[in-house]
């Protein structure tokens, strides 16, 4: 696909690399995005005033109807779908400061949002007359998890497992969904949290890379490495990312 003159709606590009891929998108394509409303979400649509954005807090599952309703209402065909927005809560279970609210949220915001606006932006997307795109951002810890942040570890593996069933019931329709998997990336979420990371940049221009190629899976930087060490040395593989 060819990332020019495209309906992209992009969910969480208000940081991060959601952020970078409205700045990399927006000159050459009509960007949409929906985030929770914000200062982050104002500054967003005054730096770049040529995009619109939908309000929506998707750790709410209750606003994903209106914000959809509203969007295909005024945008009768979607190109690409962008599902970008994660949150990650790092406590273990047994720490003291576990917070068994953010449990509900965090599944929410990575997971039946991704589930949820796939859905309801469908006929968008089914109504486009070439080739459209779910493009569902993902971790290696979809394919390995670590020992804390159990919560988001699960709800990725369950996004690789969404995607690729949502893909063989679209395989007869114009719309194709494909994965990005992200090493660690530097990025708000991840502050003070190890090291050799990937720029955002360099994430953002990798997944759309891989989009423009309509790879279905489009494995990013050390990811490579991980899905070789689970193929010749699983063991090591597991528990390396065990210990991240």
């Amino acid at each position: 696909m060819q990332l020019v003159k495209k309906n992209i709606v992009i969910t969480g590009g208000t940081s991060g690399i959601g952020y970078q891929m409205v700045k990399l998108l927006h000159s050459s394509n009509q960007v949409i995005v929906i985030a929770r409303q914000s200062d982050r979400l104002d500054k967003l649509k005054d730096e770049f005033p040529s995009i619109d954005v939908y309000p929506c807090d998707l750790s709410n599952p209750r606003c994903y109807e209106e914000a959809a309703d509203k969007l295909v209402k005024d945008y009768e065909s979607i190109d690409l779908l962008i599902n970008n927005a994660a949150v990650q809560s790092s406590p273990t279970y047994l720490d003291d400061d576990f917070n068994y609210d953010a449990i509900s949220p965090e599944i929410n915001v990575n997971l039946t949002a991704v589930c949820s606006l796939s859905y309801l932006l469908l006929p968008s997307l089914l109504n486009n007359q070439q080739q459209a795109i779910i493009a569902n951002i993902n971790s290696g810890l979809a394919l390995a998890p670590k020992t804390n942040s159990a919560v988001y570890c699960a709800t990725k593996a369950a996004m690789n497992v969404f995607s690729q069933s949502l893909n063989y019931q679209l395989e007869e329709t114009n719309v194709r969904v494909i994965q990005a998997f992200l090493p660690l990336v530097d990025t708000p979420m991840t502050a003070e949290r190890g090291k050799g990371k990937l720029t955002a940049k360099k994430a953002a221009t990798d997944i759309l890379d891989g989009i423009s190629n309509a790879s279905t899976i489009n494995n990013i930087g050390k990811v490579k490495l991980l899905r070789l060490l689970l193929l010749v040395a699983p063991f090591i593989a597991k528990k390396i990312m065990k210990g991240l």
